[in-house]
């Protein structure tokens, strides 16, 4: 098959683009520009320039076809923009289902079959499965303390089928040991664990910047009415948020 693999500059993604050269594939390694936000200075940061050139050097390594695809527009829209209007309806956003469902499995894989690809193939701890003579399913990973079929499921059926996951079936430390074993650079590079484009965590700074002319400010209420204090924006507290209030100007 001829793959497209989706390379962040992680291990995961390294470790998928090489065992699918092991097993004889025409693979292909594409990397996304996304943003033009900073990285954090953090060992967990993501998405910089850095992460461009390891994937460059890891398709080295393997002997692959190497690009970097600029996906700057529809990432702002479908991700960055939503972020910041969910938080102005109250509500929370999960970037990473965005960037999964609208960017890598409908514009990235379009792209892929452009490229004559049949399959997009990305480091996801998810398993497709499938019943004889029926349609591919996603599954979680047998890996549950890395599974994350969760930001997965906006994928559309069609484009299920021609996805891959090939590190569905292994632990984190297993698939690191494969990283060992082909040599590669990213072998025991940090995980990622932040939104690439909030690299400090600021999320009320990020929707202050994003949208200038959001007016947030406003009374804290109890449910008879009485105003218990003032905050300076609304999209700071969310429904389901983990966290409480914080510290606010209270009244009286």
């Amino acid at each position: 098959m001829k793959v497209v693999v989706a390379m962040s500059g992680g291990v995961d993604s390294s470790v998928t683009a090489a065992l699918l050269v092991e097993q004889g594939h025409d693979v292909i390694g594409v990397h996304m520009k996304l943003h033009d936000a900073a990285p954090g200075s953090n060992p967990g940061a993501c998405c910089g320039l850095d992460d461009a050139l390891d994937a460059r050097r890891v398709a080295d390594t393997l002997g692959i076809p190497f690009y970097v695809m600029n996906l700057r527009d529809a990432f702002k829209a479908a991700v960055m923009d939503n972020l910041a209007d969910t938080y102005l309806r109250g509500a929370t956003p999960n970037p990473c289902v965005q960037c999964n469902g609208v960017l890598k499995f409908r514009i990235l894989l379009k792209r892929s079959l452009a490229l004559g690809a049949t399959h997009l193939a990305t480091g996801h701890y998810a398993r497709i499965t499938r019943a004889e003579g029926g349609p591919a399913r996603l599954a979680r990973a047998v890996d549950r303390a890395k599974d994350q079929s969760y930001f997965l499921f906006p994928i559309a059926q069609a484009a299920l089928e021609r996805s891959l996951f090939p590190l569905g079936d292994m632990t984190k430390e297993e698939v690191r040991g494969h990283a060992r074993r082909f040599g590669l650079l990213t072998a025991d590079k940090p995980e990622s664990q932040e939104i690439c484009f909030v690299p400090d965590d600021d999320h009320a700074r990020f929707v202050r910047e994003h949208r200038p002319e959001a007016e947030g400010a406003g009374e804290i209420v109890d449910e008879d009415g009485a105003v218990l204090g003032h905050h300076d924006g609304y999209f700071r507290y969310t429904v389901g948020q983990r966290r409480g209030l914080g510290a606010f100007e209270t009244t009286g």
